[in-house]
């Protein structure tokens, strides 16, 4: 099986959460690094290990990326990276397969399934054969020990559902 390495510079953690219950707040990580064993003859055997960077954790806000890096949430100090390691891989079609494995977030890993695409491989024009991921699900971050919350009236100031999106570039290791 083919091992790849995520290409960090090509690579984003994209999320997005509601906030008072009105509007999605959205937000990266540009930090990822891992390795995927992947042939496109055989997806099903393939494995995937990611790590993130929880203090890249970007919204376009410093006021609100800082509280969000404090123990309210991701407590980067204590719990500075992200994981995920799959478990099964299950083909659905050519290019689209779930990925299901074990997330780590703030010290609490649970079971996730990612739809996923991938693209490729294809030969860049720098001479790197690379292939592309798309991969999505949805979490409570309550599962994984992330309550901070604030009572208001009509709800909650910080929505419990997060939507998560993988967007991974990587190259083959010769």
């Amino acid at each position: 099986m083919a091992k790849w390495v995520i290409d960090p510079d090509h690579s984003v953690a994209v999320f997005s959460i509601r906030h008072f219950e009105i509007a999605n707040v959205h937000g990266h990580f540009n930090k990822i690094t891992g390795t995927i064993h992947f042939d496109p003859a055989d997806v099903a055997h393939s494995s995937v290990e990611v790590t993130i960077d929880a203090a890249s954790i970007c919204t376009g806000i410093k006021k609100r990326d800082d509280h969000l890096r404090s123990p309210d949430f991701f407590d980067i100090e204590k719990y500075p990276k992200i994981l995920f390691k799959n478990t099964n891989v299950e083909v659905i079609s050519s290019n689209h397969c779930k990925v299901t494995g074990d997330l780590t977030i703030h010290g609490i890993t649970q079971p996730v399934t990612f739809e996923t695409k991938y693209f490729g491989p294809i030969k860049s024009p720098f001479g790197a054969t690379s292939l592309g991921f798309s991969a999505k699900t949805r979490i409570n971050r309550e599962d994984f020990g992330i309550t901070w919350n604030m009572d208001m009236e009509g709800g909650v100031a910080v929505g419990r559902d997060v939507q998560i999106t993988l967007d991974v570039e990587a190259d083959l290791v010769i």
